[in-house]
């Protein structure tokens, strides 16, 4: 194992209808089917959008990283939108991941190059790389 800088749990009961919580408390969320929660107006989070919420943190963070190491000041905002898919290679599921990406101060250009670096940097795009489709949209204002 690499040196590690700090570990932290979340405990899930009952799968996509039951419960999650971390560790600290600061998670702590009833978890609804989303077929139920469209269907019949149950509240709840899913997975999924835990997983978009800590994906856009990583990335932007990673982003800001990567654009501070290069003097370039930026102002940005990361939208991750998780799709859950059915997989074509057997009965199961897969996920797959759309960043758009917001970019205040640049060019183009320089997005562009800004969103790939961060892509490698990024620890969720790491752990997810070849294992799931990852799509970057980076626009500037």
């Amino acid at each position: 194992m690499s040196n590690l800088i700090f570990t932290t749990s979340a405990t899930a009961t009952n799968g996509r209808d039951g419960h999650v919580r971390s560790d600290d408390g600061c998670i702590n969320f009833k978890l609804v089917h989303p077929a139920d929660k469209r269907q019949e107006g149950k509240e709840g989070s899913n997975p999924e959008q835990l997983f978009a919420a800590a994906y856009a943190a990583c990335y932007d963070g990673a982003l800001n990283l990567v654009a501070s190491n290069q003097n370039k000041k930026i102002n940005s905002e990361t939208t991750a939108e998780v799709n859950f898919c059915k997989d074509q290679k057997d009965s199961g599921f897969k996920l797959a991941v759309t960043l758009n990406i917001h970019i205040e101060g640049i060019s183009p250009e320089e997005a562009e190059e800004l969103t790939e670096e961060a892509h490698q940097v990024c620890p969720y795009s790491k752990a997810t790389r070849g294992n799931i489709e990852v799509t970057l949209i980076p626009k500037v204002a």
